[in-house]
Protein backbone atom coordinates (compact mmCIF):
# COMPACT_ATOMS: atom_id res chain seq x y z
CA UNK A 1 0.00 0.00 0.00
CA UNK A 2 1.48 3.18 -1.39
CA UNK A 3 1.34 6.29 0.99
CA UNK A 4 1.33 9.82 -0.23
CA UNK A 5 2.24 12.82 1.42
CA UNK A 6 0.98 16.31 0.47
CA UNK A 7 2.66 18.07 2.90
CA UNK A 8 -0.26 19.73 4.41
CA UNK A 9 0.70 19.26 7.94
CA UNK A 10 3.99 21.22 7.04
CA UNK A 11 2.36 23.99 5.70
CA UNK A 12 -0.30 24.14 8.42
CA UNK A 13 2.96 24.29 10.78
CA UNK A 14 4.17 27.12 8.96
CA UNK A 15 0.92 29.04 9.28
CA UNK A 16 1.23 29.01 12.41
CA UNK A 17 1.87 32.63 14.05
CA UNK A 18 5.22 33.08 16.22
CA UNK A 19 4.64 33.52 19.65
CA UNK A 20 5.69 36.87 21.02
CA UNK A 21 9.02 36.67 22.65
CA UNK A 22 9.68 38.60 25.97
CA UNK A 23 11.66 41.56 24.09
CA UNK A 24 8.55 42.00 21.93
CA UNK A 25 5.97 42.10 25.27
CA UNK A 26 8.57 45.04 26.16
CA UNK A 27 8.63 46.97 23.61
CA UNK A 28 4.48 46.39 23.34
CA UNK A 29 4.49 47.89 26.87
CA UNK A 30 6.88 50.79 25.71
CA UNK A 31 5.07 51.76 22.21
CA UNK A 32 1.83 50.89 23.54
CA UNK A 33 1.14 54.87 23.44
CA UNK A 34 2.21 55.42 20.40
CA UNK A 35 0.69 52.26 19.02
CA UNK A 36 -2.78 53.52 20.03
CA UNK A 37 -2.15 57.51 19.30
CA UNK A 38 -1.16 56.71 15.67
CA UNK A 39 -3.94 53.70 15.58
CA UNK A 40 -6.02 57.20 14.63
CA UNK A 41 -4.79 57.59 11.50
CA UNK A 42 -6.89 56.99 8.73
CA UNK A 43 -6.37 53.86 6.43
CA UNK A 44 -4.32 54.67 2.98
CA UNK A 45 -7.58 53.73 1.02
CA UNK A 46 -9.37 56.67 2.41
CA UNK A 47 -9.71 60.12 -0.60
CA UNK A 48 -6.78 58.42 -2.07
CA UNK A 49 -4.36 58.56 0.70
CA UNK A 50 -4.63 62.92 1.13
CA UNK A 51 -6.26 61.99 4.44
CA UNK A 52 -3.39 59.49 5.92
CA UNK A 53 -0.67 61.61 4.62
CA UNK A 54 -2.36 64.94 6.27
CA UNK A 55 -3.00 63.08 9.69
CA UNK A 56 0.77 61.30 9.85
CA UNK A 57 2.19 64.89 9.52
CA UNK A 58 -0.26 66.62 12.46
CA UNK A 59 0.39 63.68 14.75
CA UNK A 60 4.44 63.63 13.69
CA UNK A 61 4.65 67.28 14.00
CA UNK A 62 3.04 67.38 17.26
CA UNK A 63 5.48 64.81 18.51
CA UNK A 64 8.35 66.08 17.08
CA UNK A 65 7.57 69.41 19.11
CA UNK A 66 6.97 67.51 22.38
CA UNK A 67 10.47 65.69 22.03
CA UNK A 68 12.58 68.93 21.13
CA UNK A 69 10.77 70.70 23.88
CA UNK A 70 11.33 67.81 26.15
CA UNK A 71 14.76 67.43 24.92
CA UNK A 72 15.52 71.48 25.61
CA UNK A 73 14.18 71.54 28.78
CA UNK A 74 16.78 68.80 29.95
CA UNK A 75 19.67 70.79 28.32
CA UNK A 76 18.48 73.54 30.79
CA UNK A 77 18.32 71.79 33.77
CA UNK A 78 21.20 69.95 33.20
CA UNK A 79 22.56 73.49 32.81
CA UNK A 80 23.73 72.69 29.25
CA UNK A 81 24.57 75.67 26.50
CA UNK A 82 21.45 76.61 24.02
CA UNK A 83 23.98 75.60 21.11
CA UNK A 84 25.23 72.52 22.51
CA UNK A 85 22.00 71.65 23.63
CA UNK A 86 19.85 72.25 19.82
CA UNK A 87 23.27 69.86 18.46
CA UNK A 88 23.03 67.24 20.39
CA UNK A 89 19.43 66.50 22.57
CA UNK A 90 16.92 68.78 20.45
CA UNK A 91 18.67 67.65 17.00
CA UNK A 92 18.54 63.88 18.52
CA UNK A 93 14.73 63.89 19.43
CA UNK A 94 12.74 65.23 16.30
CA UNK A 95 15.28 63.15 14.24
CA UNK A 96 13.25 60.22 16.26
CA UNK A 97 10.56 60.03 13.83
CA UNK A 98 12.12 60.59 10.75
CA UNK A 99 14.83 57.60 12.15
CA UNK A 100 12.04 55.48 12.27
CA UNK A 101 10.08 56.26 8.39
CA UNK A 102 13.14 56.23 6.86
CA UNK A 103 13.80 52.61 8.94
CA UNK A 104 10.41 51.54 7.43
CA UNK A 105 11.14 52.79 3.98
CA UNK A 106 14.30 51.02 3.98
CA UNK A 107 12.71 47.92 4.71
CA UNK A 108 9.74 47.57 2.46
CA UNK A 109 11.55 49.29 -0.60
CA UNK A 110 13.69 47.94 -2.90
CA UNK A 111 16.26 50.91 -3.30
CA UNK A 112 17.40 53.29 -0.87
CA UNK A 113 15.98 56.37 -2.25
CA UNK A 114 12.75 56.42 -0.33
CA UNK A 115 14.88 56.31 2.85
CA UNK A 116 18.07 58.51 1.95
CA UNK A 117 15.09 60.82 0.54
CA UNK A 118 13.20 61.11 3.64
CA UNK A 119 16.36 61.92 5.77
CA UNK A 120 17.80 64.96 3.52
CA UNK A 121 14.29 65.93 2.84
CA UNK A 122 12.79 66.05 6.41
CA UNK A 123 16.00 67.93 8.09
CA UNK A 124 15.74 70.42 4.44
CA UNK A 125 12.55 70.84 5.76
CA UNK A 126 13.03 72.09 9.24
CA UNK A 127 15.86 74.08 8.62
CA UNK A 128 14.56 76.03 5.53
CA UNK A 129 10.91 76.39 6.11
CA UNK A 130 11.25 75.76 10.58
CA UNK A 131 13.99 79.10 10.45
CA UNK A 132 12.38 80.57 7.69
CA UNK A 133 9.16 81.56 8.44
CA UNK A 134 10.33 82.22 12.23
CA UNK A 135 12.91 84.74 11.21
CA UNK A 136 10.45 86.33 7.90
CA UNK A 137 7.63 87.05 10.54
CA UNK A 138 10.34 87.95 12.93
CA UNK A 139 12.05 90.44 10.10
CA UNK A 140 8.46 91.13 9.41
CA UNK A 141 7.23 92.42 13.45
CA UNK A 142 10.48 94.74 13.84
CA UNK A 143 9.89 95.88 10.27
CA UNK A 144 6.64 97.37 10.79
CA UNK A 145 7.93 99.30 14.18
CA UNK A 146 10.65 100.75 12.68
CA UNK A 147 13.29 98.27 13.86
CA UNK A 148 15.89 96.15 12.46
CA UNK A 149 15.80 92.24 13.21
CA UNK A 150 19.11 90.81 13.71
CA UNK A 151 20.94 87.55 14.42
CA UNK A 152 23.94 86.71 15.85
CA UNK A 153 25.72 84.10 14.07
CA UNK A 154 27.45 83.24 17.60
CA UNK A 155 28.42 79.92 16.94
CA UNK A 156 27.05 79.11 13.72
CA UNK A 157 29.76 79.60 11.36
CA UNK A 158 31.96 76.46 13.27
CA UNK A 159 28.97 74.04 13.29
CA UNK A 160 27.93 74.73 9.91
CA UNK A 161 31.80 74.22 9.06
CA UNK A 162 32.68 71.06 10.97
CA UNK A 163 28.69 69.65 9.79
CA UNK A 164 29.33 69.93 6.12
CA UNK A 165 33.00 68.69 6.48
CA UNK A 166 31.19 65.47 7.81
CA UNK A 167 28.18 65.78 4.94
CA UNK A 168 31.02 65.17 2.25
CA UNK A 169 32.42 62.25 4.24
CA UNK A 170 28.95 60.67 4.48
CA UNK A 171 27.78 61.51 0.70
CA UNK A 172 31.75 60.27 -0.46
CA UNK A 173 30.96 56.95 1.64
CA UNK A 174 27.68 56.45 -0.13
CA UNK A 175 29.06 56.96 -3.44
CA UNK A 176 31.40 54.50 -2.77
CA UNK A 177 28.95 51.65 -1.47
CA UNK A 178 27.36 52.03 -5.07
CA UNK A 179 29.96 50.34 -6.61
CA UNK A 180 29.59 46.41 -7.81
CA UNK A 181 31.27 44.83 -4.24
CA UNK A 182 29.09 46.31 -1.94
CA UNK A 183 25.60 46.66 -4.32
CA UNK A 184 23.71 49.86 -2.66
CA UNK A 185 23.95 52.77 0.04
CA UNK A 186 22.14 50.51 2.82
CA UNK A 187 23.10 47.01 3.85
CA UNK A 188 25.47 44.54 2.17
CA UNK A 189 27.57 42.23 3.35
CA UNK A 190 28.56 42.84 7.09
CA UNK A 191 31.86 43.33 6.52
CA UNK A 192 31.37 46.26 4.96
CA UNK A 193 28.31 47.73 6.79
CA UNK A 194 29.34 47.31 10.01
CA UNK A 195 32.47 50.06 9.24
CA UNK A 196 30.02 52.01 7.62
CA UNK A 197 28.21 52.81 10.44
CA UNK A 198 31.02 53.06 12.87
CA UNK A 199 32.37 55.48 10.62
CA UNK A 200 28.65 57.30 10.37
CA UNK A 201 28.35 57.47 14.34
CA UNK A 202 32.01 58.37 15.03
CA UNK A 203 31.67 61.18 12.07
CA UNK A 204 28.27 62.62 14.55
CA UNK A 205 30.15 62.32 17.84
CA UNK A 206 33.14 63.78 16.39
CA UNK A 207 30.78 66.94 15.28
CA UNK A 208 29.01 67.64 18.32
CA UNK A 209 32.28 67.23 20.55
CA UNK A 210 34.22 69.87 18.61
CA UNK A 211 31.25 71.97 18.50
CA UNK A 212 31.07 71.97 22.12
CA UNK A 213 34.19 72.55 22.60
CA UNK A 214 34.35 75.81 20.45
CA UNK A 215 30.64 76.44 22.38
CA UNK A 216 32.68 76.49 25.77
CA UNK A 217 35.66 78.31 24.35
CA UNK A 218 38.10 75.23 24.84
CA UNK A 219 39.19 75.46 21.01
CA UNK A 220 38.78 78.93 18.91
CA UNK A 221 36.33 78.84 16.50
CA UNK A 222 35.52 81.73 13.60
Amino acid sequence: MDVFFTGDDDDEEGDEERMPSCSDYVMHFFTIFWKVLFAFVPPTDCLGGWACFISSICVIGLLTALVGDLASHFGCTVGLKDSVTAISFVALGTSVPDTFASKVAAMNDKYADSSIGNVTGSNAVNVFLGIGIAWSIAALYHASRGEQFKVHPGNLAFSVTMFCVCAFICCTVLMLRRSALVGGELGGPMRYKAPTVVLFVGLWVFYVFMSSLEAYEVIQGF
